[in-house]
């Protein structure tokens, strides 16, 4: 018994010695210990809205019949290209059916000699020369749409390729769903032959954008209590200190500096802190080991 109590005094001991080196250096290890220096520059920074849709027809005419008829002929089949005025059929009365819209033939739903019932689909058009993308709006976000506007359509399926776009229509009344409204704009597309209805899109719009201003990498900015942005720095007696700035626009990545530093003036970026730093440089100088 008394070796094993011997034994439980060394153990003890042991860590509280590792407890005091602890201690120990955390309070004597230099209070710079842990930045990386970075640098304000001068540049440009741009913030985007961004909204989803799917590409559809602007145009689409579904050519029902009006009254009980009888069809003599077809003069297209599907697939086919046809314009305003075209005659797409007829019937045994003689009267012409014609195409209200250009576009592509994407159905035919009768035969030749066919009897046909009032209020029966005849043909389908779609013009797929002039397409759009209907998204929905936050009503947060819907005052700074405007018609005319110009925006960038990113389509995913064709690996982001990006086309230019036009807003064309902003609804004037909201959709309620769920508890959350939201407003629906049309966006028309520059012709591409690549696009196919129905593909996704998201659809960029500019929000704010500054040119030739102080910024700096968001990493190296920090809050106080109060949510008040600081930054650290090494001071004239090359010291770590603090200094408050004052900040605009970021894009998640860079922000603004408006106040409190200047161009290419040089800041601290925080590192591992606290006992992960502490076992991360014990480890580098050989202290100790752990598992990857």
């Amino acid at each position: 018994m008394h070796t094993k109590k011997k034994k439980k005094w060394i153990v003890l001991g042991v860590v509280l010695l590792v407890v005091i080196g602890l201690v120990v250096f955390f309070v004597a290890r230099p209070k710079d210990q842990g930045f990386e220096e970075v640098k304000t520059q001068t540049g440009d920074i741009t913030t985007y809205y961004s909204f989803s849709g799917n590409v559809e027809s602007k145009e689409k005419q579904s050519v029902l019949a009006d009254k009980m008829m009888q069809i003599s002929s077809i003069h297209v089949q599907e697939g086919d290209i046809v314009h305003k005025d075209d005659v797409l059929m007829e019937t045994t009365a003689g009267e012409q059916i014609k195409a209200e819209i250009d576009g592509e033939v994407t159905k035919l739903y009768v035969e030749e000699s066919s009897p046909v019932a009032a209020g029966s689909q005849l043909i389908d058009l779609v013009n797929y020369d002039d397409l759009q993308v209907t998204v929905k709006v936050d009503e947060y976000d819907v005052k700074a749409l405007q018609e005319g506007k110009q925006v960038t359509v990113s389509i995913g399926a064709l690996d982001d390729k990006e086309v230019s776009g036009t807003i064309s229509k902003v609804s004037r009344q909201a959709v309620v769903a769920n508890g959350l409204s939201y407003f629906t704009a049309s966006v028309d597309l520059e012709q591409d032959p690549d696009i196919l209805v129905g593909m996704s899109a998201e659809v960029e719009m500019v929000n704010q954008q500054v040119s030739g201003v102080v910024t700096l990498d968001m990493e190296a900015l920090q809050f106080d209590a109060y949510n008040h942005p600081y930054v650290y720095y090494r001071n004239e007696q090359g010291k770590v200190d603090t200094k408050t700035v004052e900040v605009g626009i970021n894009d998640g990545n860079t922000v603004e500096i408006t106040e409190g530093l200047q161009e290419e003036e040089t800041v601290l970026v925080p590192q591992k802190s606290g006992m992960e730093a502490m076992m991360q440089e014990m480890y580098q100088n050989g202290g100790g080991s752990r598992d990857e």
